[in-house]
Formats: C-alpha cells, sequence, structure tokens
C-alpha cells in the first residue's frame, strides 16, 4: 500500500531526480522512493543490521516433524515452557 505524500524539492533537487528518473525509465516518484529506502538503510544502527542477518540465518535451519509448525506455534511454545516450568 502506498501513502500520499507531498515533498517541496528546490528547482535544482527536482531537475536532477527527474533526469534520473528519465535516465533509468522510473518515475519521479520510484525514484524518490529508492532515495528514501537508501537514507533509511544506511542510518540503522549496525547492532540491528547485525541481529537481522544472524536471524535470517536461522531460516531452514531446523527441521521438524510436525507438519503444523506455522499454524500451531503458540501451542507447541506453550507446551514446551510447561515442561520447562515442570523441570524446575
Amino acid at each position: 500500500m502506498m501513502v500520499r505524500t507531498q515533498v517541496q524539492l528546490t528547482e535544482e533537487q527536482a531537475a536532477k531526480v527527474r533526469a534520473l528518473a528519465e535516465a533509468e525509465g522510473a518515475s519521479v516518484a520510484e525514484i524518490i522512493r529508492r532515495s528514501i529506502d537508501q537514507y533509511i538503510h544506511h542510518q540503522l544502527p549496525s547492532d540491528w543490521l547485525a541481529q537481522r542477518q544472524r536471524t535470517l540465518e536461522l531460516v531452514g535451519k531446523y527441521a521438524s516433524d510436525a507438519s503444523d509448525v506455522s499454524v500451531e506455534h503458540d501451542r507447541y511454545l506453550a507446551e514446551i515452557y510447561a515442561e520447562v516450568a515442570d523441570e524446575e
């Protein structure tokens, strides 16, 4: 979903964005969205990026015989927490 936003640019900025858009065959809006994405990416704390990378490395790392984990994950976690609580 897109959110309509009005942004004021200097004449020089607008001309440069239009030129980039034309050169890349993209819309001005697309060039602005890409620029914002790139700016945000570079502003994120490196700890967050490292944590994100560690999280992505876990994808597909573990297997289960249960075929409904994506649907019943809350139930499975509750069972595990109950087992741990019983052991304490």
